[in-house]
């Protein structure tokens, strides 16, 4: 006998950045929702500065401003006006050769900007206690997921079940929804780590954020509120083990020579992490009333810091796709209904994924064949206004097919 009774439409597990957001979109279509976050609230939204941040695409904000999120983060939001990306040597400095991109040169605007891990977060988990049609259940873990023919059973490990048409697994690289599903990865590691951090500099950066390409791996230098930049720093692993066990003053003498003195003198603000590199593609996004969105789905090389704004793609594509099916009589949950989705952003991310690992494997050498190259090809870029445009429209989220909340437009 088929059980006909569901708590919730919708139930996604994952309460990160890219499952509150989803949860948000979809409940404002009438779904009701049901998000399974395995950390507590409060550890969420610990007002603390660690010195996490994310570039926001423009799109991005456009989709958060139409989830009433944008303002509540905006006033604590750094625009990103122009972007400079130029190959060196630690100690040496960049290339001469390398591209700048001003913002001015598009119509829309800023590309973006930063915007600190712990506002956005807490602007996301007000928003979910305030909505009627969104419960919460955290802390709480799914140790079990049952598919039939007319939905899915999820079993909680508070001993508690939990009856839905759809489950959406926003739970990361690791993705526990996933696995249960019998959805399958392909993976592999890049042998560099990412060392992450905070600082507070001497002179203003001027809303210019960074991208050098050293040997060993890129140098990111994002600007944040005030004399602040967030820094994403790649090493090969065993090296970035060992500067991440160095003390502050030893981590900071071995950042120097990368880093360079046009901000004048840096100290540490913040917390310091560490983040293993590596690309991650999940071989289905779709299994039976089971869909995958964000780094569940894919995860990719941060040297973009498009890892936010793909998944936020993810969640309008996703939205649209169910909210449209939803007001047509159909059945959301159907193969087909979600293989629209697929369709729609299997492409993007793929494009991006290749991108993203051949500038790693192109950038993280001396080889000095390929250094003259590349210095040759930033320098093309830089002298072609037409092919700057390309490149900051895409920075911005601008091209391709946008799904209304990426145009700042309700489902």
């Amino acid at each position: 006998m088929q059980i006909m009774n569901y708590d919730c439409d919708i139930a996604i597990v994952g309460g990160g950045l890219n499952g509150p957001a989803l949860a948000l979109a979809l409940s404002g279509a009438g779904f009701s929702v049901t998000l399974i976050d395995a950390l507590p609230v409060e550890t969420r939204a610990d007002p603390a500065f660690d010195g996490r941040a994310y570039a926001v695409a423009l799109t991005s904000q456009n989709l958060l401003r139409a989830l009433g999120i944008w303002s509540a983060v905006e006033d604590h939001a750094q625009p990103i006006l122009d972007i400079v990306v130029s190959d060196g040597r630690a100690g040496q400095g960049g290339s001469p050769l390398h591209v700048h991109f001003d913002h001015r040169e598009i119509e829309e605007g800023p590309f973006g900007a930063l915007v600190e891990d712990r506002h956005l977060r807490s602007a996301l988990i007000a928003a979910v206690a305030a909505n009627e049609q969104i419960t919460m259940r955290a802390p709480e873990r799914v140790v079990a997921q049952h598919v039939d023919n007319t939905g899915a059973t999820l079993t909680l490990e508070s001993g508690e079940s939990l009856r839905t048409r759809l489950i959406v697994g926003c739970d990361g690289r690791a993705s526990g929804t996933a696995e249960r599903g019998g959805i399958g990865r392909m993976a592999w590691g890049y042998d560099q780590t990412s060392l992450v951090c905070a600082i507070e500099h001497e002179k203003p950066h001027d809303g210019v954020a960074h991208q050098m390409f050293f040997p060993e791996g890129p140098l990111a230098i994002l600007p944040l509120q005030g004399n602040r930049s967030s820094i994403v720093w790649t090493e090969e692993t065993t090296r970035a083990n060992a500067v991440q066990a160095m003390s502050d003053v030893g981590y900071l003498a071995a950042l120097r020579p990368r880093f360079g003195d046009f901000l004048g003198d840096i100290r540490l603000a913040g917390q310091r992490y560490t983040y293993p590199l590596g690309l991650s593609l999940a071989r289905s996004w779709t299994a039976d009333r089971i869909v995958l969105a964000g780094d569940a789905a894919h995860g990719i090389h941060p040297l973009a810091g498009q890892g936010l704004n793909l998944g936020l793609r993810d969640i309008a594509a996703l939205a649209e796709v169910l909210t449209d099916a939803k007001r047509r009589g159909e059945d959301f949950a159907r193969a087909s209904v979600l293989e629209r989705y697929v369709r729609w952003r299997r492409f993007d991310t793929a494009g991006l994924a290749i991108a993203t690992d051949g500038i790693n494997r192109l950038f993280s050498n001396d080889n000095p064949i390929l250094r003259g190259l590349r210095d040759l090809g930033l320098g093309a870029v830089n002298a072609v206004p037409r092919a700057r445009r390309g490149f900051m429209r895409e920075a911005a989220g601008l091209t391709g097919d946008l799904p209304r909340l990426l145009s700042g437009r309700a489902l």
